[in-house]
Parts: C-alpha cells; sequence; structure tokens
C-alpha cells in the first residue's frame, strides 16, 4: 500500500499541472496539450496485457522492481527535456514502465492478501492510489503557487518514486517454484489472447472506460478549466482534498459491504454517487452563468462554489466504492493464475478511458470550449451507469467463481 500510495503520488502531483506547464513553457495549444498528455495513457495501455502475462509467468518480485526503477529514472528525463518534441518523447515513453508497474504492484499485493481478506483488503489497497490521486494534486499545485517552479515538482516526483521503490524492495513473497514446477508439467498453452486479456471479464472492463473516461478529463483539465472558465485561481488545491475526504468515507461506509462480498451493490452505489457529482460540477456553474442582474451576483457565485465543491466530495465518494468493487468482480471471473491477467484488464480498460478522455477532452476544449467537454464528461458518465445495470452487473453474477461474492 505505502508503494502503491508513492506511484500513484508522484505520477499525481505533476498531473493537473502539466496543461499548465506545457501551455506556459511551450506555448501548445488546447489539442496539442490533450495529444501530448495521451501519448502517456496510450503507451501503458500497449504494456498493460503484456505486464500481465510477464507477472503471471515469471518472478513477480523481480518484474516488480525493474518496473519500479524504469519508473523512477523516467522522471529525470522531463528535467533534461528542453523541447516540446523531447518532452513529448519522454512523457510517452514513461507510460510503459508506469503500465508494468501498476500490475505488478497490485499483483503481488494480492498474493501477500490472506484469501479470506481479499475482497476488504483489495478494498483498502485502492485506497492508497485512490488516496494519492486525490493528495497528490492539492500539494502539488500548493508548491507549484509557492515556488512558481516545475523543476521543484519534477525532483519532488523523482524522489518519491525512488522511495517507493525502496519501501517495495522490503516485501517477502511466498516461493511460487511449486506452482511454477507444476505449471511446467501441464501441457504448453497456444499463445493466445486470453494470456494477454481476459476475456471472461470483457465487459466489464468495457464498462470501465466509461469511467476512465471522465476520470482523465477532470484529472488533467480541471486547473485550466477553473482559472480561465470559472475564475478559481486557488481552489484546484482544494478540490482534490475534497475527493481526498470522499474517497475516506468511501472506505467507512463501504467496508463492511466488501467483507460480505457485496461488490455490485458497491459498483452501483459509487458509481451513481460519482453521475451526481459530475452532473453537478457542471450543472451548477451553466445555471450560475444565466443569473446575470446585479442581485444575482451572489447567487451565481455561490451555485458555482457548491457545485465546484460539492462534487469533489461526491465524486471521491463514488470512485472510492466503485474502484475496488470493479477490480474485485474481474478478480472473481479469473482463476487463481490469471491474477496478473485480471489486474491488467481492469488497468487496461481504464486506461483506454483516460487515454480518450485526455484527447478528446483536448479537441473539444479547442474548437467547443471546456464547459462543453465537461457536459460530455456528464453524458459519457450517465452512459457508463447505464450499461452497468442493463447489462454488466448480471454479466458478471453468471461468471462470477465463487457465489459467496454477491
Amino acid at each position: 500500500m505505502a508503494a502503491n500510495f508513492a506511484l500513484f503520488f508522484a505520477f499525481y502531483i505533476l498531473t493537473p499541472l502539466l496543461p499548465l506547464y506545457l501551455s506556459e513553457n511551450f506555448h501548445a495549444t488546447k489539442d496539442v496539450i490533450g495529444l501530448v498528455l495521451s501519448g502517456y495513457t496510450i503507451t501503458a495501455l500497449l504494456f498493460r496485457p503484456f505486464s500481465g502475462y510477464v507477472v503471471d509467468t515469471f518472478s513477480r518480485k523481480t518484474v516488480l522492481m525493474v518496473c519500479y526503477a524504469a519508473f523512477a529514472i523516467f522522471f529525470a528525463g522531463y528535467l533534461a527535456a528542453g523541447t516540446l518534441l523531447l518532452f513529448t518523447i519522454v512523457r510517452t515513453l514513461h507510460g510503459g514502465p508506469f503500465g508494468a508497474l501498476t500490475v505488478a504492484n497490485s499483483t503481488v499485493a494480492i498474493d501477500v492478501l490472506p484469501s479470506s481478506r481479499r475482497n476488504e483488503g483489495i478494498g483498502y489497497y485502492g485506497l492508497s492510489n485512490n488516496l494519492a490521486m486525490a493528495i497528490a494534486p492539492t500539494i502539488g499545485i500548493f508548491i507549484y503557487r509557492w515556488s512558481h517552479s516545475f523543476e521543484l515538482l519534477f525532483w519532488l516526483a523523482l524522489i518519491i518514486a525512488v522511495g517507493g521503490m525502496m519501501v517495495d524492495s522490503t516485501v517477502k513473497l511466498k516461493n511460487r517454484a511449486n506452482e511454477r514446477a507444476a505449471r511446467n508439467k501441464e501441457p504448453r498453452r497456444k499463445l493466445s489472447l486470453d494470456r494477454f486479456f481476459l476475456l471472461k471479464g470483457w465487459l466489464l472492463g468495457a464498462n470501465m472506460v466509461f469511467f476512465g473516461f471522465c476520470f482523465g478529463v477532470l484529472s488533467n483539465y480541471l486547473a485550466i478549466y477553473s482559472k480561465e472558465v470559472l475564475g478559481i485561481t486557488g481552489g484546484t488545491g482544494t478540490y482534490f482534498m475534497l475527493c481526498s475526504i470522499g474517497l475516506i468515507l468511501s472506505r467507512i461506509q463501504g467496508g463492511k459491504a466488501l467483507r460480505k462480498g457485496r461488490l455490485t451493490h458497491n459498483a452501483a452505489e459509487g458509481m451513481v454517487i460519482s453521475l451526481v457529482g459530475y452532473t453537478l460540477f457542471i450543472f451548477m456553474p451553466t445555471l450560475a452563468a444565466h443569473l446575470t442582474t446585479t442581485s444575482s451576483i451572489v447567487s451565481a457565485q455561490w451555485l458555482t462554489l457548491t457545485g465546484y465543491y460539492g462534487s469533489a466530495l461526491l465524486i471521491g465518494l463514488g470512485n472510492g466504492h466503485m474502484w475496488p468493487a470493479f477490480q474485485n468482480m474481474m478478480i472473481n471471473v479469473a482463476q487463481h493464475n490469471q491474477r496478473g491477467t485480471a489486474n491488467s484488464t481492469i488497468l487496461i480498460a481504464w486506461d483506454i478511458g483516460m487515454g480518450i478522455g485526455i484527447l478528446m477532452g483536448g479537441v473539444v476544449a479547442e474548437h467547443l470550449g471546456y464547459s462543453v467537454a465537461f457536459w460530455m464528461v456528464a453524458l459519457v458518465n450517465a452512459l457508463g451507469v447505464s450499461l452497468y445495470f442493463v447489462r454488466t452487473r448480471r454479466f458478471f453474477l453468471t461468471r462470477r467463481i465463487s457465489t459467496e461474492v454477491k
């Protein structure tokens, strides 16, 4: 959990500020920013399927340490990138070790968890990266406002990543030699798509794409949208802090349901709460914009801030319920020797959604504005929720391996 927190903290301390960095340092346009940032996610996506196969085939500890070392080293590349082209190359290539590392780290976490506490344990493990997603941008924005130095942030990300790698080096795993020996005695299976992508969980993955899309747009364009459209220059850090509070509350509220195996309940509750949050985020400022009379100015400001900060709490609460539920559902349709593949599959889906969201968000913002881009987010989220209730829930219940999981 500590190493996973460091991994995502190092990543997300830069995420909301990179659009500003590209705009201020390289004078990149909105659509170019979207293109540059989406390269990271696309590369991570390409590495995910092979990562699941490698983690399930070779020494997981060795794979974990190699991936973490590569992930940390790439932060030094940001410091050396003096042109937009060089930055684009470094950022795009960095997605490879990130994609492999998230699969390796989560698979090792499952290995060290007792089977009787796995659902609950994965929920708490997932909380570590969710908290990092929420806390790191707050700290990154605070440091930038204090120092106005992107170089300091790049150094900080590098140091934190190295610290996470050192923590992971202390993890002790059971000897899997017997498991590998038994697998070697089995007839060699043909190299098929199912070795890289868990076909049994394809609809769970497809559903996750919708939610990854929404968070991709939000996490990458929140700071610049707040500044340029809403006129909120110092509230982005507070936004992510409220998001983290929602995530913490989700564990308090949803931990009991996970212990009882009520995965579909947690997923449904989380995605509905998130939908309300995304809708509130864009609807309230839009409503406020139509209050043009002098007497309505105070009301307009109140509506904007209520929708802005209220959505942070709701989105954090919703994602905190939804993510561990979907990850557990994917693992519960996989065999024990497919855990790496199951993890890579759910992360592949999230990456596809994030990548499309970042790219589409930049293009739509460039041609139609950020408000339209975030209305698009609310619509996509609603489609994802509809898909879950119409098809995905039943899909999981008919394919689950354990009947104790509901």
